[in-house]
């Protein structure tokens, strides 16, 4: 198999939303190590898309005609060793008299993961991961910031800025969705959308839930997504007849149900090893004209208290949780919706950072 596009991406994990994407831009091959929970295989369609290991994917890289290639972030330490290899195989590449290669990157990390705690026997990894962090932040040219907190957390976790690498910032926001507006939502309907996992504060909103029905009887939550939580996704659903559970379903029924919904509740929660980004229902709750709830642990928490959406404090009591959804749901309405639409960019910021990123790409 050979690589034979200008333009290559090099991700450890694949999920739908990147696939979408990739249909609205040039076209590149994506190289990739893992499938996230989301993927749908039918987006694959009319895509140069190959599954290798690090090794691999150097391998194919190094033998191809790739002048530009996108990586995962620096601070993604989860993808370093990938990022390395494929670096050392477009410059050995070039050493050899092949062309050389513009190294680029989207970052969105606002919480520095070289300072999180790791165990006696994890010392010599983050040792090893960290050193191939600032490998991969030196050798690469471009980098667009999702957020002002991740050229923040850059500026403090890189203190050394190489000399040809050029940054901007570019919010991560969406432009509004493009998917049939149906009727928009008819009752106050509340959306959890995403991973069925603790820290993404879907135990939070279903504790909560019962003081917003309470004051809001006609107030309904869907579930969409999967995980781990799934059999308490269930139980809820079965004990309380205003949840709806929806298991992984296809992109479309995904867009009808934000369609259909008031307000996106994702009241992320922190880790001793993670910290929200951005969060990807919010910004597909963003496109569909949906009131977001969430905690200032998203990289978009500024932009959202500034644009009237709820932010809460992690760890806040379900009584303020409930708060925020019922004042949420009381915005409700057409009007509200265009509004919220209306603060939106005409060009998704993902886009727009990607043609920023490939600029003079072939």
């Amino acid at each position: 198999m050979h690589i034979v596009t200008s333009r290559a991406r090099l991700y450890r994990t694949l999920r739908s939303a990147y696939l979408e994407r990739a249909h609205l831009l040039p076209e590149a091959t994506i190289l990739f190590r893992v499938k996230r929970y989301d993927f749908q295989e039918s987006l694959v369609d009319g895509l140069t898309v190959i599954q290798a290991a690090p090794v691999r994917a150097a391998w194919l890289l190094a033998r191809s005609e790739v002048t530009t290639l996108e990586i995962n972030e620096p601070l993604m330490l989860s993808s370093v060793w990938g990022s390395s290899l494929a670096i050392i195989g477009l410059r050995a590449r070039s050493l050899l008299g092949g062309p050389g290669a513009t190294i680029v990157s989207y970052a969105m990390e606002n919480s520095n993961p070289l300072r999180r705690p790791v165990g006696g026997e994890g010392q010599l990894r983050r040792f090893a991961t960290s050193r191939l962090s600032r490998f991969v932040w030196r050798h690469t040219d471009r980098i667009a910031f999702g957020t002002d907190a991740a050229r923040v957390t850059y500026g403090s976790a890189m203190r050394h800025r190489p000399g040809g690498l050029t940054t901007t910032v570019i919010p991560a926001l969406p432009a509004p969705c493009t998917c049939p507006a149906g009727d928009g939502p008819n009752e106050p309907r509340v959306v959890f959308l995403g991973a069925l996992v603790a820290r993404k504060g879907f135990l939070d909103l279903l504790e909560a839930w019962p003081s917003v029905t309470a004051r809001v009887p006609t107030a309904r939550l869907t579930i969409i997504g999967k995980g781990a939580l799934e059999d308490r996704a269930r139980q809820a659903a079965e004990q309380d007849p205003t949840i709806a559970l929806v298991i992984d379903p296809p992109r479309s029924e995904i867009h009808r149900h934000l369609r259909g919904a008031s307000v996106l509740a994702l009241l992320s929660q922190p880790t001793a090893t993670w910290r929200e980004q951005i969060g990807l229902p919010i910004v597909e709750g963003l496109a569909h004209g949906c009131n977001i709830v969430t905690t200032s642990e998203t990289g978009l928490a500024r932009w959202l208290s500034e644009h009237g959406h709820d932010v809460v404090a992690p760890g806040a009591p379900s009584s303020a949780l409930a708060d925020s959804v019922v004042h949420a749901l009381q915005k409700r309405g057409g009007a509200t919706a265009a509004s919220l639409v209306a603060d939106l960019p005409a060009v998704d910021g993902r886009l727009a950072a990607d043609a920023w990123l490939f600029a003079g790409a072939s």
